[in-house]
């Protein structure tokens, strides 16, 4: 396997298309949806999360969509943001 790179861009990381991403694909939805649930559950809007966390509505809407790996400092502000465990995300 060639190596993975990935690209650094504010608040996520960016892995180019075309690489071995079953694995990480896969948990990047887990979380999208787990991310989701707490956010419906706490009977909050999209917009309103993402204001809570400091991030941007797309972003929110990509982490939902499973679409993009995002930083540790980013996930604990997306779990103050709806006020949970960190069981509940990960």
């Amino acid at each position: 396997m060639g190596r993975v790179y990935c690209y650094r861009f504010a608040a996520y990381w960016v892995v180019p298309s075309g690489l071995p991403k079953d694995d990480l694909q896969s948990e990047l939805l887990e979380f999208g949806c787990r991310v989701r649930r707490v956010r419906n559950e706490a009977g909050l809007t999209q917009e309103k999360l993402a204001e809570r966390a400091l991030i941007a509505t797309r972003t929110l809407q990509k982490i939902e969509a499973g679409k993009i790996n995002i930083l540790v400092t980013t996930a604990r502000r997306l779990k103050e943001g709806l006020g949970c465990d960190w069981d509940e995300l990960f």
